[in-house]
């Protein structure tokens, strides 16, 4: 299929764009690289650096391509909570006007079908463990908010125009695939973090809260694989159906705590990690753990890389790639 990827150049969009390359698929991304990475787009794609939202009609109209095309996989998006509340116009208007202009390209072009990056976050703190798609969306962060509403859009527009889309709601992304990987300029996920104390960037990790009621103090969370999770975008492409809109949670099913992480990235490293007792954060759930029993049987989806030390290993051999990038850079 001819493809556009919004947000390319990031972790998750370029993993995908990477896995649809490998299946014969034609890839043209879209991204500013106001938070991605230039060198994350992979070889093989065409690339335009433009805001998604803006060059959207452009691209759609077959320029960068030479043919109409089939889909839309869509990742450009602001995804910090905390910024998010404290500037919470770059979130309404950077998420969901980016994609209202993108559904509009998409109309206006007759592009058939779409995959939305959605998260787990439409949730907010859920009454029960796990999570299903039928549990009340009651996002605490105009992130969260944003990603409902545009949850919301989506489906006004398959019922209006036709439009076969697929949202997944991701849990904890993590691990890497060939030389895509987690490189933010601001880090705020758990495993990266953890690794740059490993790679001696940081003095230690913070573990927020140590009286939860779990297992052994520490929160817990569920941990999926990026390269499952470009596996679950292939099959939503797939399965997209003129007119609906699915909607569909994605995580291993396995939660693990703070410590348990932090233990496997000491196994994995071999390095101690120093982690140190914090405050809880208000807002931060005990447990947070997907139930995607209607991906695996809808969608046919059969996550294979859930155990956590291979998500760390992973991760871990690509933070030490972006090291010795850095060294080099600065050798040179």
């Amino acid at each position: 299929m001819n493809l556009l990827v919004t947000g390319g150049a990031g972790y998750v969009g370029s993993v995908c764009a990477t896995v649809l390359l490998e299946r014969g698929h034609h890839v043209v991304v879209v991204d500013d690289v106001s938070t991605g990475n230039r060198e994350a787009v992979p070889e093989g794609a065409v690339f335009v650096e433009a805001d998604a939202g803006q060059a959207a009609d452009e691209i759609l109209s077959g320029g960068c391509s030479g043919g109409a095309f089939e889909g839309v996989l869509h990742f450009a998006a602001r995804s910090l909570v905390g910024e998010s509340v404290t500037d919470p116009d770059l979130y309404w208007h950077g998420n969901v006007v980016t994609t209202l202009s993108i559904l509009e390209a998409m109309r206006r072009h007759s592009v058939p079908r779409l995959v939305f990056s959605s998260t787990a976050a439409t949730y907010g703190e859920p009454a029960t463990v796990p999570i299903t798609e039928d549990c009340p969306t009651q996002p605490t962060n105009p992130y969260g908010a944003s990603k409902l509403a545009i949850d919301h859009a989506i489906t006004s527009y398959c019922h209006a125009y036709g439009l076969g889309a697929t949202s997944l709601r991701y849990f904890n992304v993590a691990g890497a695939y060939r030389s895509a990987g987690e490189n933010r300029v601001v880090e705020t996920h758990l495993i990266p973090l953890i690794l740059q104390v490993a790679m001696g960037f940081r003095d230690s990790i913070s573990v927020f809260g140590s009286d939860w009621e779990t297992r052994d103090g520490t929160a817990v969370r569920d941990y999926i694989h990026v390269l499952d999770l470009a596996e679950a975008h292939l099959l939503a492409l797939d399965a997209s159906q003129p007119g609906r809109h699915g909607i569909y949670n994605l995580g291993s099913g396995e939660g693990f705590t703070v410590r348990e992480v932090i233990e496997a990235c000491r196994r994995v490293t071999g390095r101690p990690i120093p982690a140190k007792d914090a405050p809880r954060r208000l807002g931060d759930p005990a447990v947070l753990v997907a139930s995607s029993d209607r991906a695996i049987t809808e969608l046919g989806w059969s996550p294979k890389h859930t155990a956590i030390d291979k998500i760390v290993s992973d991760a871990w051999e690509f933070t030490q790639q972006l090291g010795d990038r850095a060294h080099a850079a600065r050798s040179s």
